[in-house]
């Protein structure tokens, strides 16, 4: 039962901050959210490693730095192929590859469920489709590149789960310290490249109050993503890699949420019905 909540919660924080970072990258640059986010996020843990404890093994070391790296190429993937677009086709996709890819390793690895969890894992992944999927007017079909980006993440998010599994109990927050540091290191580079590549970079030190607008939006969204990653190392420590996927794959039900809420965006009834199975199959997970 512990689990299944751990597992909602998760998805819920990452949304919320997911929804932070949207409203961040429309003052400023996707790619400087992110980076922004990794310090901040960074600053939360190194707080909280005190009073988690965690041995500094290199196994701890070794997965979390790892982790970084393909938590990098992730969300460069899932931004690239949002900005293709159709978002409400993408989305989900990367959403659904998310939660296979971990799903598929749990299984073949010996996690087994009762005959009931088997079916809730099948409502978990059509809940997630449904949550993500947002009728667009005039979508156009995704090209043969977005597809691709979109599987790409998807299975980058995935390989971050798994990954993360493989990290003793022992470890506490260390190896997600070692994650977000590799990660902002790799995309502070990226800001840096970019801001060379374009020859202004005297112009984009001169103008660092440009930065504002969005920087407080950016600080929370690391924050949050950061306590999303605690809620969710508690939770594949505590659960199976396979059922937990699933449900950190619901993220897009938290940026849906706060949305309707803050910004007064419409839920679509195909939404209503994917947080309506994602709770059904939570409960059923629990029970499994």
């Amino acid at each position: 039962m512990l689990t299944a909540v751990l597992g909602l919660v998760g998805a819920f924080v990452y949304g919320s901050a997911d929804f932070l970072g949207g409203i961040a990258a429309r003052k400023i640059s996707a790619i400087k959210v992110t980076a922004i986010g990794a310090l901040s996020g960074l600053v939360l843990l190194f707080v909280a490693l005190p009073f988690a404890g965690g041995e500094w093994s290199a196994s701890a070391i070794g997965w979390g730095a790892l982790s970084g790296v393909t938590g990098a190429v992730a969300i460069s993937l899932l931004y690239a192929c949002l900005a293709i677009g159709p978002m409400s086709i993408l989305s989900p996709l990367t959403a659904v590859v998310s939660a296979v890819v971990p799903m598929t390793w749990g299984l073949i690895g010996g996690e087994q469920f009762a005959p009931i969890g088997y079916v809730a894992l099948g409502l978990a992944l059509v809940a997630v489709v449904f949550v993500g999927f947002v009728p667009e007017k005039g979508a156009v079909r995704p090209s043969l590149r977005g597809i691709l980006m979109a599987v790409g993440s998807g299975a980058m998010i995935g390989a971050f789960l798994i990954i993360i599994d493989q990290t003793p109990d022992s470890s506490g927050l260390v190896p997600l310290v070692l994650n977000r540091a590799v990660n902002g290191v790799i995309m502070l580079a990226v800001v840096g490249v970019l801001a060379l590549r374009s020859r202004r970079v005297h112009q984009t030190q001169s103008r660092a109050s440009a930065w504002l607008p969005g920087l407080p939006f950016a600080i929370a969204c690391g924050v949050l993503d950061a306590a999303a990653n605690i809620v969710m190392l508690f939770g594949l420590r505590l659960g199976d890699l396979a059922a937990f996927s699933v449900l950190i794959a619901l993220y897009p039900a938290g940026t849906i949420v706060l949305a309707a809420i803050v910004l007064r965006e419409r839920i679509a009834p195909i939404q209503w019905v994917g947080l309506a199975l994602a709770v059904a199959a939570a409960g059923m997970l629990a029970i499994a």
